[in-house]
């Protein structure tokens, strides 16, 4: 009797990072538009337990509605409306672009293997998901570099999820990036506001990626922008003579003295970040810094308790 195969999709969600989020959610801090009862607060008003508002009463509304209190104190009938609870529907963006194949010494590993920026995106995009299915709510998917690449839309359903797993199992980051063009392209691709989660270097322009995030919230959606860098981005420890080469092809390869240009990469980049962060809280978008070198487990469980309020 042969043993029970596991998928191999299922790498991506290794049972102890299961363990050490078994606990998180991942909730919606505005309103959004569900399609079923749900844990999060609803743009549309209904019947539930929250009160939201009055109204004038109209011929055809259900009298047990009414505010007999407002009656007595106004001489007016008036109806009770209420917050409806809904399910959120989440889209990740995983920016799959051949940028994302660095991989640096000092990144962190599963089973013996070091994680490129791409392997640390999947794993927290197959976390996201799987936690998103979990507490009732809907996910997306959408992979892109210059473009988009492939697109599933938001369900429920663990039969959609493990085909959420088996595309990011199956996804390899290729070709050249343009990531404003292709949040552009997803910003109207997403039926329904809810929220967006973004997977990516961003070594990208970041005047027009900020142009791109604006329309994503343009659209009603609530962004989460996780970076994510090695270590070797963040610091430049080289120190002998390196030939640096462009993943993407856009410049030759370069021969360079890293000491005579440490101090002013350094410089520019920090300030690139500085500048990036500061951009995406003025939206508002969400922005999380992650380096390759952590724990993606501890990063994600360290970013959700922080946005609920120090609550997993």
């Amino acid at each position: 009797m042969s043993s029970l195969q596991i998928p191999a999709y299922m790498k991506l969600l290794p049972a102890d990072a299961q363990a050490q989020l078994a606990r998180c959610t991942v909730s919606a801090r505005g309103r959004v538009a569900g399609f079923k009862a749900g844990n999060h607060r609803s743009p549309f008003l209904g019947s539930s337990t929250e009160f939201a508002e009055h109204r004038e009463y109209s011929p055809g509304d259900d009298p047990r509605d009414l505010d007999w209190r407002v009656f007595a104190k106004q001489d007016r009938y008036c109806v009770k409306q209420y917050v409806e609870e809904t399910n959120l529907r989440a889209t990740i963006l995983l920016d799959s672009s051949a940028s994302m194949r660095f991989q640096g010494n000092a990144a962190s590993s599963v089973d013996g293997a070091k994680h490129s920026k791409f392997d640390y995106a999947k794993h927290i995009a197959a976390m996201l998901s799987f936690l998103f299915v979990r507490q009732g709510d809907a996910v997306g998917f959408i992979q892109f570099d210059s473009e988009v690449r492939t697109q599933l839309p938001a369900r429920g359903s663990n039969s959609h999820f493990r085909r959420v797993l088996q595309l990011l199992d199956a996804a390899t980051p290729e070709n050249a990036s343009d990531a404003p063009s292709a949040l552009h392209e997803a910003a109207e691709r997403i039926p329904r506001r809810g929220i967006v989660i973004l997977l990516s270097d961003l070594l990208c322009d970041s005047q027009t990626l900020m142009q791109a995030l604006h329309h994503l919230r343009y659209r009603k959606h609530e962004v989460i922008v996780f970076q994510i860098l090695s270590e070797e981005e963040l610091t430049f420890p080289y120190k002998d003579a390196v030939q640096f080469r462009d993943l993407e092809g856009t410049v030759d390869d370069i021969d360079l003295d890293p000491s005579a240009i440490r101090a002013e990469y350094l410089r520019q980049f920090t300030g690139f970040l500085n500048d990036l962060e500061q951009s995406c809280r003025g939206i508002p978008v969400d922005y999380v810094r992650l380096n390759t070198k952590d724990s993606y487990v501890s990063a994600l469980s360290n970013y959700l308790g922080q946005r609920n309020g120090g609550r997993r």
